[in-house]
């Protein structure tokens, strides 16, 4: 697996993030409205992406919330590519 530092523009970000809103809305069910308008992704600075050969598989963001202080936001991990270890890459390399 491959660590990637980019920035919330980059297409692999976005693509996994449409699919963890699609699965967000399945979830969320009639709230979804109401958390969706906290998922933005235009103000995020900082994105890691898990790359496993050619397939990007896992993501996930961080966001200042307050001085020393962040929130984790858009984390992801395809199902398929889940149990292993991927969501633990991601918190780690945010963490840096």
């Amino acid at each position: 697996m491959v660590v990637i530092r980019t920035h919330s523009k980059h297409p692999a970000f976005v693509a996994l993030v449409s699919k963890l809103d699609a699965y967000l809305k399945i979830t969320d069910q009639d709230e979804h409205e109401f958390y969706n308008q906290f998922n933005g992704i235009d103000l995020i600075k900082y994105v890691v992406l898990i790359r496993d050969g050619e397939e990007f598989i896992a993501c996930g963001a961080r966001k200042a919330a307050g001085e020393n202080v962040m929130e984790v936001k858009r984390m992801y991990t395809k199902s398929s590519a889940r149990g292993r270890g991927a969501a633990s890459k991601v918190l780690t390399h945010i963490m840096q």
